[in-house]
């Protein structure tokens, strides 16, 4: 053998030189040639290169005509560092190159089955020690991709230093790179099948990210959770199902509250501040808007980058589980509104990712959405079904979340939706139905209540599929609950109507009775309600200002003894005046104004009696737990229901009065005795009139309404009253 020979050929040499190669280690590193043990070294700006084996230090040999390229002659296989000197610096580094794969057989098989439901703990940046080493691993989906790199300021973004090894058929590709750990921010080099060199790629199944507008990806080590939850954690089925009171404030960590210049709050300030608030409100959860990385402010965090990553603006992951921890510690549950029915197109995201529509559908009639001018996901694609699976669990099991609310949930069924003719393809039977999104959203509801013993999923699905909360082996979606958003339209509807017209529209308000059986439903006021020129909630109300403030209270009355769960965006439990403004905090200077303090009371109130009081929340998906007394007086807009618990359970009593006059009106009872008026909308705490029933009113036994027994009650303008069965 010529001793003056180089193991490379010239072509492969060029092609590591110029970024080309793409089986790298396969080249770089240590090898044995013959009876040789070679370690080849490519170092840009490198004039000279050694290698340090225990005392030894080996000159390397530059390859003639391809700058940076070394090669040296070890005598046996040891481990070794690298020394290299130019441009007058000199510095010293662990080869990347001597390393072997990170990733297990089995991982391997999982991840191209596309069932490996974890694939947090196999791809993405792992902070760990391989081969006796401290450093971080790095595994990337890319199966079209002709060579991946990992770049940084640690490599000076330079594609050719960090090529990584190509796994198989699963078209991962993984590198370990010693020396490198948390804070380390990085992005993927992807070189495209046909040479084409990509726009630098965040990582899908990153941790961590830059603060906006910087996208790199960065390392975090999750590894080491502390928790103190685990009696929440072991309890928390009992306190979130169809049986409990769940009243859910939802909130936007970004403008809930905000200091000095404007300054969004960490996550720690907000483990204190928004906590303490839910918890003294009576709130039974707290509903995050979407907190995965997101580039763009203005998107709320419905346009996710790095899914895996809980947004840097307020802090690291580390502070975010420190919040959850602090919840719980509170009592309250955390609920992540989680956004699977699309992604943004910015060049660093999901988007062609390895020079192919990976994630996205290559059609535009399919994978694009018009509305939102976002890709949507290839749901049939096993990798793609697998990598949103695993993203659900990730958020349920690393991070301690108590459930999931799925957003869009009726973009993700219907392949027309918001499409015109022609401009969508029909399912495989013709229809327009998305069979795999189906099979995904059933995927996910299975293997999250599967793996999470006590969580919930929430569907917000404004259309009248059918069995969206039903079991999947029943033939439903397998969600727990969904968003009555034909109650929210209705009513809400019918609450902007000056009251002189609302004896014409009285049945908006009955209308949800009909089908209210039909799932497990939460009735929402939330964020969508409140922006895009909708106004505040308190400007959708009819009449003079204190008119106002009577009709939402009557209005917030009327939902919290309406069978459902409930939800309320931040800002409406007080009356906040203007539309909510994602850049800037709530109007928390309001509560010095008796209006909006009485209606924070009042929902405070109302949280309070309907946590303690059975017949308001045990039935509230099944018929046997309401009665109507009256839903017929569209002359007087007055509305009178039952609300029954156990068999033991005291019986509550409603009468709303959707008229500016007050009422002296005869309302049926199902029992005798005294019934207390354990509320009533128009009392003075609450910025009403104090107009009432003295605390409380006594049955007669003269029947009315379908009931034995019956009482005069005088009914406020504008108001609601609830009377409590008394003992």
């Amino acid at each position: 053998m010529d001793d003056n020979a180089f193991f490379l050929d010239e072509s492969t040499a060029r092609a590591i030189v110029e970024g080309r190669h793409g089986d790298p280690f396969a080249v770089l590193g240590p090898h044995k040639w013959g009876k040789m043990h070679v370690v080849t070294v490519f170092a840009p700006g490198a004039e000279s290169v050694s290698v340090i084996a225990g005392r030894s230090e080996i000159a390397a040999r530059p390859y003639p005509g391809c700058e940076g390229l070394f090669e040296a002659v070890m005598p046996k296989k040891s481990s070794y560092r690298l020394k290299a000197k130019g441009h007058g610096a000199e510095w010293v580094w662990e080869d990347a190159f001597r390393f072997g794969p990170v990733m297990g057989e089995l991982d391997e098989y999982l991840l191209g089955e596309g069932t490996h439901q974890r694939i947090w703990q196999v791809l993405g940046a792992h902070v760990l020690t391989h081969e006796g080493m401290e450093g971080t691993h790095f595994a990337v989906w890319a199966p079209n991709a002709s060579r991946v790199s990992v770049v940084g300021d640690f490599n000076i973004w330079d594609g050719r230093r960090h090529p990584m090894r190509r796994r198989g058929a699963t078209g991962v590709w993984e590198t370990f790179i010693p020396a490198v750990g948390e804070g380390l921010a990085y992005k993927y080099e992807i070189r495209a099948a046909d040479g084409t060199v990509l726009p630098l790629k965040a990582d899908p199944v990153g941790f961590g990210s830059e603060h906006a507008p910087a996208n790199a990806s960065v390392v975090r080590d999750i590894r080491g959770a502390r928790w103190h939850d685990s009696e929440w954690m072991a309890t928390r089925g009992s306190v979130q199902n169809v049986d409990a009171p769940m009243s859910i404030y939802e909130v936007h960590l970004g403008s809930w509250a905000r200091e000095e210049g404007n300054r969004m709050l960490s996550y720690s300030e907000l483990a204190d501040r928004l906590v303490s608030y839910v918890a003294d409100m009576g709130f039974t959860h707290i509903e995050m808007m979407p907190i995965s990385e997101f580039p763009f402010d203005g998107s709320w965090g419905y346009q996710p980058v790095g899914l895996f990553a809980p947004t840097i603006r307020h802090g690291r992951p580390e502070e975010f589980r420190a919040l959850v921890d602090a919840a719980h510690a509170a009592g309250l549950g955390v609920i992540l509104d989680w956004v699977p029915g699309h992604f943004p197109t910015d060049a660093h995201g999901l988007g062609r990712f390895d020079g192919t529509p990976l994630y996205e559908h290559a059609d535009p009639k399919e994978g694009f959405h018009q509305d939102w001018n976002t890709l949507i996901y290839n749901y049939g694609r096993v990798e793609v079904s697998n990598y949103l699976t695993s993203n659900a669990l990730y958020w349920l099991e690393e991070y301690h979340l108590d459930g999931l609310r799925v957003d869009a949930v009726a973009s993700m069924l219907y392949r027309d939706y918001s499409r015109a003719a022609g401009q969508w393809v029909p399912n495989k039977d013709g229809g327009r139905e998305n069979y795999e999104a189906i099979a995904l959203l059933k995927r996910v509801n299975v293997a999250a209540y599967g793996a999470c013993p006590g969580i919930i999923t929430a569907a917000e699905e404004s259309t009248a599929f059918p069995g969206v909360s039903r079991p999947v082996d029943v033939g439903g979606l397998g969600f727990g609950f969904k968003w009555n958003m034909g109650w929210m339209n209705d009513t809400l509807s019918y609450m902007q109507k000056d009251p002189i017209y609302r004896k014409h529209h009285h049945h908006q308000m009955t209308f949800a009775l009909h089908y209210a059986w039909s799932e497990n439903y939460i009735l929402p006021l939330s964020h969508d309600e409140v922006v895009h020129g909708k106004g505040s909630m308190i400007e959708k109300m009819p009449g003079t200002w204190p008119e106002k403030f009577a009709n939402l209270r009557a209005y917030y009355a009327f939902m919290w003894a309406h069978p459902g769960k409930k939800l309320l965006f931040m800002g409406l439990e007080f009356g906040q005046a203007t539309e909510w403004n994602h850049a800037k905090s709530l109007d928390w200077h309001l509560l010095d104004q008796p209006l909006h303090r009485g209606v924070k009371v009042l929902v405070r109130d109302l949280n309070r009696l309907y946590r303690s009081t059975p017949a308001l929340y045990l039935h509230d998906s099944r018929p046997e737990g309401f009665e109507w007394l009256d839903s017929n007086d569209a002359d007087a807009s007055v509305y009178s229901w039952i609300r029954r618990g156990g068999p033991h359970d005291p019986m509550v009593v409603v009468a709303v009065n959707m008229t500016p006059v007050e009422r002296r009106y005869r309302i049926g009872l199902p029992g005798a005795g005294q019934w207390d008026e354990v509320l009533n909308s128009d009392a003075e705490s609450y910025g009403g009139g104090n107009r009432g029933n003295m605390g409380g009113a006594v049955a007669e036994a003269v029947p009315h309404q379908g009931q034995a027994f019956s009482a005069m009650i005088t009914l406020p303008p504008l108001a609601a009253v609830w009377f409590r069965q008394g003992k």
